[in-house]
């Protein structure tokens, strides 16, 4: 990394947004295996410095740009909305941007102390949480107390022995326990359907969620291989499937309360490998099913669960299923499908004439022979120029696979027959 220029005077926002890009481009193209350690450790110490800057100048300008209602010049409803659609980020990270845009007005000493670079970003959220504890006309002076400890190199362990202790001189004399709104959870979806968890819990809930993690996260003999946090995520599966199976949850219209799993009818069917036909229709419906499954886990879905492969075969094993058919065959394409077969068959190494019909004796001619009534197709003729006996099959796997549409066409394909 060679040197970089001096800083010229910065006069203009413009100037220095156009500074501050030039500067990450700068850093992110260089090639920090050629730095000695002590310059990599400069970079990462300013590198922290320039995020808790960055977040307290967003959080001032995203503040005054919500007081203009700046958002309604490109009709959106809030700035939060505005974020997601013009600066291309994703809910939770509108959320975090406008979370610290109120706090410019509630914690106007952490901001400022962000501004400086003399607290980390972190730090500095964990700071807001413990001082929104308390009531409202002591957490700006708790702020300061929290700031300065912390900018006299006080560790995080220590800071949360001196909220607490705060937190507890500012309850009433006859307050027992914690505030009963001093409790959260949040579990939001991401692609594919898995779920992202984070939660303020009670000493209450904490004590009974551990207790039940523990009993169900034990090992299972000395081949389980799995982590601590992977045994504690099934132990919590397996705690949620109990409740359910044992009918303790309150009914729904009068219903006891199900959870679905939607399963696509291409992990249910066990379909002959060796058509090629089958393995387009399963590699098409695959691709629309994975799309299906990110575009609910972005947009919103019912709450159900998208599940295929092995995750499939592992909950339908002991689970009700209920057949649903989606999609309707496609007509359309049908006469184009029959011609094309027609043609293959007259083009390939091998013939047939039709087969009679099971209750007649006689073929059916229900659809029109191009060899005529009653007479066998032709032999194998040369196939005209420029087409070939593979792409007139592709052809023909296309048409089917457009007549079979939607996710159950296959389905409805087979039932009319």
């Amino acid at each position: 990394m060679s040197a970089a220029p001096a800083t010229p005077a910065i006069t203009s926002t413009t100037q220095a947004l156009d500074l501050l890009d030039g500067a990450l481009a700068y850093l992110s193209a260089a090639d920090p295996t050629q730095l000695p350690t002590v310059i990599q450790a400069q970079c990462l110490a300013a590198l922290e410095r320039a995020d808790a800057r960055s977040t307290a100048a967003r959080a001032s300008v995203l503040a005054a740009f919500t007081a203009a209602q700046g958002h309604h010049q490109d009709a959106d409803y809030s700035p939060r909305s505005w974020l997601i659609h013009r600066t291309r980020i994703t809910k939770a990270t509108a959320a975090d941007h406008t979370g610290w845009a109120r706090r410019t007005r509630t914690h106007p000493r952490i901001l400022a102390a962000l501004a400086t670079g003399d607290i980390s970003k972190s730090y500095a959220r964990t700071i807001c949480l413990w001082s929104d504890r308390l009531p409202e006309d002591c957490r700006d002076n708790a702020d300061a107390i929290l700031i300065g400890a912390a900018a006299g190199g006080l560790g995080l362990r220590d800071l949360a022995e001196l909220a607490a202790e705060m937190d507890a001189q500012s309850r009433p004399p006859d307050e027992d326990g914690p505030r009963f709104e001093d409790r959260a959870l949040r579990l939001e979806t991401t692609f594919g359907g898995a779920g992202v968890m984070s939660a303020d819990l009670t000493p209450e809930c904490a004590a009974v969620l551990t207790t039940v993690l523990d009993a169900l996260s034990a090992p299972r003999g000395a081949e389980d291989e799995r982590t601590h946090a992977q045994r504690y995520h099934d132990a919590l599966e397996d705690a949620m499937r109990r409740l359910v199976a044992a009918g303790l949850l309150p009914e729904r219209a009068g219903q006891p309360v199900k959870v679905w799993a939607h399963v696509s009818l291409a992990d249910l069917l066990a379909l002959d490998v060796e058509s090629a036909l089958q393995k387009e229709w399963t590699a098409r419906v695959r691709r629309q099913w994975t799309a299906h499954r990110a575009a609910a886990s972005a947009g919103g879905s019912d709450g159900s669960a998208w599940l295929e492969g092995d995750d499939a075969e592992a909950v339908a094993c002991d689970a009700s299923v209920t057949p649903v058919v989606l999609g309707n065959v496609n007509p359309a394409v049908l006469e184009d499908l029959i011609r094309y077969c027609v043609e293959l068959a007259g083009h390939g190494p091998g013939h047939c004439t039709p087969a009679p019909h099971p209750d007649h004796g006689h073929p059916d001619h229900s659809h029109p022979d191009p060899a005529g009534p009653g007479e066998p197709l032709p032999g194998p003729q040369p196939l005209p120029a420029g087409l070939s006996r593979e792409s007139l099959e592709q052809t023909i796997i296309g048409k089917a696979v457009a007549l079979l549409s939607g996710p159950g066409g296959l389905a409805s394909f087979l039932r009319r027959r």
